[in-house]
């Protein structure tokens, strides 16, 4: 993102408070920020505060007569590598869709070619109103891309998806659509099948308890988006996660180890690539009790029984039943260890029939629940370490990498 020119349109919404963060996690890549408010968005974060972070004087009006005075607007519009609002209000989508000019940041909108991404954010039920969601697939149509929203506890007390995104989930995608690679790898992996599973799995104990991990899903959403972006069709199997669907992904939700097991069967015909990145819990409650479990007694007892393992199985599967043509489905697990962590992974790639294990270690702010990771890639007398970087960034260099490997193979 080194010197790339952003565009940062803010409308107003209590999460126009996340822009501020924003601005400085961009100028941190080395982005150039220029920010454009609407009238509402300085009800919930001023000027001063987002022109101290970007260096930038802040635009907020179409008739700032000295700005103005040499059409200041088309020189922005002209200016801008990308333009991001970030959050974007239901009533700035729906300008946007009918092609309003009604302000200085849709005006912006319509007088610039630069590519335009917006990060919805607003109460659960506007963004399930069906003008919204009408709205929004107009822009996608018109090739605006979308990032989030999430979903979670909101201001107003309600729970849903409307969030504005994570803010690094942002500036990672953001920086994959700006790298200065070949777009994203555009093509590297066109014709491709790729399955792909995320996020935690849920075993129940009762109808309200269960049993589950720390497991947020963003790893493997992060290899869901690249491998579409790189021209694969891309199937993710998640277990519940707050995480809006990748663009031109194919998404199928599962509660629990049993569901995903049956969830991802057909990826043993149709696939190319199986990604194993979900934390699917090793064990669920040999029985699952009717009613609420009461608190009566000062222990109590919970047979656990072991679930199975999916990946382990598909290889088992892989070897009962070659493909009459082509070659086999490559199998990638993942292995999050806390303790001796490239040794288990590469016993865990043998004992489960793996072509390969991505190795990282969690605990206290590593791996599980954070933007960023570490990653070593292991196969037969193959080891490859992946740095610590956004999670984004390291879907894309895994995925090459894969690229590269299964080539070499074929060959």
């Amino acid at each position: 993102m080194q010197g790339k020119r952003i565009l940062l349109g803010v409308s107003g919404g209590i999460a126009a408070y996340k822009a501020c963060d924003l601005v400085r996690r961009l100028r941190e890549k080395g982005a150039q920020v220029q920010v454009v408010m609407t009238e509402n968005a300085a009800h919930f974060v001023t000027a001063t505060s987002l022109q101290a972070l970007s260096g930038q004087a802040v635009r907020q009006s179409l008739w700032d007569a000295s700005a103005e005075a040499a059409m200041s607007h088309i020189e922005l519009a002209r200016w801008a590598d990308l333009l991001l609002i970030a959050p974007a209000s239901a009533d700035l989508i729906a300008k946007l869709a009918h092609g309003f000019a009604s302000d200085l940041l849709t005006t912006l909108c319509l007088a610039s070619a630069a590519p335009l991404w917006i990060a919805p954010a607003m109460n659960q039920q506007m963004w399930a109103h069906p003008a919204t969601q009408a709205n929004l697939a107009l822009l996608a149509v018109r090739g605006v891309q979308q990032i989030g929203p999430d979903s979670g506890s909101q201001a107003c007390g309600d729970v849903g998806p409307g969030r504005m995104a994570d803010v690094m989930d942002i500036v990672s995608t953001l920086e994959n659509a700006l790298s200065s690679e070949p777009p994203m790898h555009a093509g590297l992996l066109a014709g491709k099948n790729i399955w792909i599973t995320a996020g935690p799995t849920r075993e129940a104990l009762d109808p309200v308890r269960f049993i589950s991990n720390l497991s947020s899903g963003k790893m493997g959403f992060a290899l869901a988006q690249a491998a579409q972006m790189m021209g694969a069709k891309v199937t993710l199997v998640c277990g519940p996660v707050a995480l809006s669907t990748p663009i031109g992904v194919t998404r199928i939700d599962v509660d629990s180890a049993l569901e995903m097991q049956a969830a991802v069967q057909p990826a043993l015909s149709q696939a190319d690539w199986f990604i194993g990145a979900a934390a699917v819990a090793d064990y669920r409650a040999q029985a699952i009790a009717p009613q609420k479990i009461k608190k009566t007694q000062n222990t109590l007892e919970i047979t656990l029984v072991k679930n199975p393992d999916i990946i382990g199985e598909l290889a088992v599967k892989r070897a009962e039943n070659p493909r009459n043509h082509g070659n086999p489905m490559l199998l990638v697990g993942f292995a999050a260890e806390t303790q001796d962590v490239l040794t288990q992974a590469m016993q865990k790639r043998v004992r489960k029939q793996l072509d390969f294990v991505l190795a990282n270690q969690v605990g206290p702010g590593l791996g599980m629940e954070t933007p960023d990771n570490e990653l070593w890639l292991l196969g037969p007398a193959l080891q490859v370490h992946f740095p610590r970087a956004d999670k984004a960034s390291l879907a894309r260099a895994v995925l090459v990498k894969l690229q590269e490997l299964s080539l070499a193979t074929a060959r």
